[in-house]
This record gives structure tokens, sequence and C-alpha cells, in this order.
């Protein structure tokens, strides 16, 4: 199979690489050039830029086109319009394009409307009907041959988030850790090498439609002691509750990564991705997952408690009533 990836091999995108070049097919990238230009040198490149420079493109068609980039639908029409004679064009999309998360989605859950949000800026609002205004974009070129994936959390190796990654290095560091009570209480992500090596089969495979792609989850408790175990660390979790982080104005998602305590967002974990599954879809032990976390992605300042903020939590806790 010839492969198009439109995007650099920064985390995905180098997933994706890993996976199609392992399985013997053959990967061009069209990027800026400035992600990694030192990795893959074996892989033909493509200078351009999809917001307007597609030129490299113009004339040249592959087997799959995998778009790991795209987040406005004018651009992303574009690209799949100077790709049009390609085979599957597969956009990677997001779990964020759903409208209501009070309910478990699945893939005919209807999607977020942009309203009078701007279509050409990202934020947090516009993400996920920007989202989804990009798979009608791809559909209504490539049709029928058109691949929509829809990932939860992507996590793992050369994450370049720190949201995931802020767990199992917590943990290593030991001491008491600070975690969002209940621990049954579920999360899910998905590890890139399982998603990069699916999107890879599914087109080589010529497969269409559009698919959930999260882990089918696991609860906190299995998470961090996971975490524990892999890490070979005596760390002491104490389960903290959602009152007293609402209280002390805990910061969901980024400042505690992966705790979800909105009402609105009871569900967001809890997606269905039986379709997926059946698909092909499979999930590595999670201890490798946290393995490949501690050993090729590292924690930034933008994701998790920082370390006295943590302890003056503990300490509050500790010492309420």
């Amino acid at each position: 199979m010839r492969l198009l990836l439109l995007g650099g091999p920064r985390f995905l995108g180098r997933a994706v690489t890993e996976a199609a070049l392992a399985a013997g097919h053959e990967v061009t990238f069209f990027n800026r050039g400035q992600t990694h230009p030192e990795l893959y040198p074996e892989v033909e490149r493509l200078a351009g830029d999809r917001a307007g420079e597609l030129d490299a493109l113009r004339g040249r068609s592959w087997d799959a086109v995998v778009d790991t980039c795209g987040y406005l639908p004018e651009v992303v029409r574009a690209s799949a319009s100077a790709l049009a004679d390609s085979g599957t064009y597969c956009f990677v999309s997001s779990i964020s394009v759903y409208r209501d998360f009070t309910k478990v989605n699945d893939e005919e859950s209807p999607v977020a409307e942009l309203g009078d949000l701007p279509a050409d800026e990202v934020t947090d609002e516009s993400y996920g009907p920007l989202k989804a205004l990009c798979e009608g974009a791809a559909r209504n070129v490539f049709g029928g041959r058109a691949l929509v994936v829809r990932p939860g959390l992507i996590v793992g190796p050369y994450d370049p988030t720190g949201r995931f990654t802020y767990w199992p290095h917590r943990i290593a560091r030991g001491g008491e850790v600070l975690a969002p009570a209940p621990p049954e209480s579920q999360t899910q992500v998905i590890d890139v090498r399982d998603l990069g090596a699916w999107i890879v089969d599914l087109c080589s495979r010529g497969v269409d439609g559009t698919y959930n792609a999260t882990h089918p989850g696991v609860s906190w408790r299995v998470l961090l002691d996971t975490c524990r175990e892999v890490a070979s660390s005596e760390a002491e979790i104490t389960w903290v509750s959602p009152e007293f982080l609402v209280e002390q104005e805990v910061g969901e998602w980024m400042e505690l990564p992966l705790w979800l305590v909105d009402p609105s967002l009871e569900y967001a974990d809890r997606v269905d991705v039986s379709r997926a599954i059946d698909a092909g879809l499979t999930f590595r032990p999670l201890a490798e997952t946290v393995r490949g976390t501690l050993d090729e992605a590292e924690p930034t300042d933008a994701a998790g408690l920082a370390p006295v903020r943590e302890a003056t939590l503990l300490e509050a806790w500790h010492g309420r009533g």
C-alpha cells in the first residue's frame, strides 16, 4: 500500500508511520518539514502547507491518505479535493464531536453544531463542532471511501500533552499521591501504538465508515495500581472526594489530569467502542502503555498538580472537619 500522511511524525503520525513501515507499506509525508525531519530518511517528503500550499499533492494519488492534523473544515476540504483520486481518506477526528455526554455515545449519536462560533478559530468550545464539520468535508469529497476515526484521549510514547503522562511519572516519584475518588470510577484512553496500527490496518483493507476509537475503560484504581507496579513505586494513594476537589477549585482534566466532575460530561469516559472492536481494534496490556509513557514521554508544566499545590491540598484534606 502507498500511504500519504498529512502531518508530521510527532505523535499519532509517528505511530502510523512505524506501523506502516513495519508492515512493508510505502509512506510519503506532506508537511512543512518542521517536525522531526531527522526521522525516517527512507520516507518520501513533500513540502507544503495544507492551509494553502498544496501544489506538491496535485496530480498525484495514493492508496490511502491519513489526515492526523485537520481542524478547520475548509482546510480539510481543500486537502481532500487535491487528493480526490486517491483511495481511502482516513480523517482522524475526536469523540469530542458528540453533542451530549449525559449518555453513552455510539457512532450514530448526534454531533455538536458550531452555531454562532467562528468557523476559522479552534477554541475549547469550537473544537468538537469543527471536527464534526471536518468529517463532513472529508465525506463530501470521498463519499464511500471516507474513513472517520474518533479517538478518545491518545496516550503513550511521545505524548506531547502531559495529561495521561502525569500519572505514571507522579506515581514513580513516590510519596503521598492525591487521586480523585471514587477509585471505581472509569477513565478511557487509547495507546497511540494500538491506534496507529489499527488505522494502517483499516486503510490497507479499504475499510470505510465511522468508528469510536478508545479503550473500553479501566478504573482509576486499576490505572494507578498498574502505575505503581510498573514503576516499582511505594507511592501511597490518597483518594480525595470530588466535593472537596470542587471546593478547592481544582481544575478538571488538565490540573488534575483525566478527572471529570462536570455532570454534563458524566459519560465522556464511557463511549461505545464495540464497532471498532468488531473492526479489529485491539489493546495492549495497560502495563505496556504505562511503561512506554515512563520511557518515552515527559511530563509537562501544562498538565498536572504542581507539587506545592498537591501538598497543600493533601494537608487540607487530612485536616478537614
